[in-house]
């Protein structure tokens, strides 16, 4: 998309905090990806609530918005974030930018950029990665391989110029994401059924527990952040983020959609799926009101969504490098994919994730999957 302001006319950055600007920050996708078929409108009461009242978040990270402008019309956005959690880089502090959306043109990336540049400097960064929306334990990556597909809940989508136009601002890609996707009824391999069978003497499976869902929340958090703890770029998840993130499990999630694997009765790894809500708002423009909530009521209720996207999983670090690791992999993702087959899913997403983990790699791959999109964190130093 190009703007439709004279090319003559200045661009002009403005804080969008409050007002018309807050506004035209979170109304602009709409008209970026106007003519892009795969885009999904995001609701808007929720992209209000993750960029402007994350308080959890925003605990330990500030975040700063704006928007751009030429000739009164908004032609592009970003946010800057520095997170006191986020461990320095060789060479310094790591600030972040994300919620990147703008026009076709190299001026208006590059004033968003200069503008990102100058706060994340005054604050010390050395150091400019993402997108991160707005943290790594959110919707992160840039997009930019398969770009005709919809992405899956909590999953980017961008246009194929964001790319280029990063790379003539001086980013270069630091880390590619993969996700993988693959149908629920896949044929366990051999070897894996039979480490199963032999597992499943001292390891027990279960869902998640509504009636002491706050012992199964904590659990989840605390092996999340132990099995991804020495993973690149890790921010552990703070007890009130997860809380937040919790609502929606208990929410959007049956419980058969969370599976425990326990020893001697200890949560020792866990797997997520999520609905892909996507399917069900493509058409709801981004709004609830008038009838949007009556029709994603009815799809999720009724209809059920047919495709789903695993987002969290661990297995303890204890476990990680031994035979065992990847049988109690194998065991939570066999548990969950039978509880989609019994609803009907047909299509299931697995990711992010690293495109460095062989582990995770071969034992997604062992099950059938294909990678699906990649996605890209670029940096670049201040």
């Amino acid at each position: 998309m190009a703007s439709t302001a004279p090319e003559s006319a200045p661009i002009d950055v403005r804080s969008a905090e409050t007002g018309r600007a807050m506004r035209d920050f979170l109304n602009l996708p709409a008209r970026i990806h106007a003519d892009d078929r795969a885009y999904v409108p995001p609701l808007l009461i929720e992209q209000k609530q993750r960029i402007y009242q994350n308080k959890p978040l925003f605990a330990h990270c500030e975040v700063a918005r704006w928007v751009a402008y030429r000739g009164g019309e908004a032609v592009g956005r970003i946010t800057a974030q520095m997170d006191r959690m986020q461990p320095e880089v060789e060479g310094g502090k790591l600030g972040y930018f994300g919620m990147l959306e703008a026009v076709d043109e190299p001026e208006v990336f590059a004033a968003l950029f200069e503008t990102a540049q100058d706060w994340l400097r005054a604050r010390g960064a050395a150091h400019l990665r993402g997108p991160y929306n707005l943290s790594i334990n959110e919707e992160i990556g840039l997009l930019v391989e398969n770009f005709d597909d919809p992405p899956y809940i909590m999953m980017g989508h961008a246009p194929r110029y964001y790319a280029p136009r990063l790379e003539e601002q001086g980013f270069a890609g630091v880390k590619d994401l993969l996700t993988y996707m693959v149908q629920p009824d896949f044929v366990a391999p051999a070897v894996m059924t039979k480490l199963a069978e032999r597992a499943s003497r001292k390891v027990t499976i279960r869902p998640f527990n509504r009636k002491d869902k706050a012992a199964d929340i904590a659990a989840m958090r605390d092996i999340f952040n132990d099995a991804w703890s020495d993973n690149w770029g890790f921010v552990p998840f703070t007890h009130e983020e997860f809380e937040e993130t919790a609502k929606a499990l208990t929410m959007l999630l049956p419980d058969d959609y969370i599976q425990f694997a326990e020893i001697d009765g200890k949560p020792v790894a866990f797997i997520t799926a999520f609905p892909n809500i996507n399917e069900m708002i493509h058409d709801l423009r981004g709004r609830l009101l008038p009838f949007g909530w009556a029709k994603l009521l009815w799809r999720l209720k009724v209809r059920g969504a047919k495709s789903t996207r695993v987002a969290l999983m661990g297995v303890r670090k204890e476990h990680q490098y031994s035979r065992l690791g990847p049988t109690l992999a194998f065991l939570v993702i066999d548990a969950v994919r039978k509880q989609m087959i019994k609803r009907g899913v047909s299509r299931v997403e697995m990711g992010w994730i690293l495109e460095d983990n062989d582990g995770m790699r071969h034992i997604i791959e062992e099950i059938g999957s294909t990678i699906h999109k990649r996605y890209r964190l670029y940096q670049k130093p201040l």
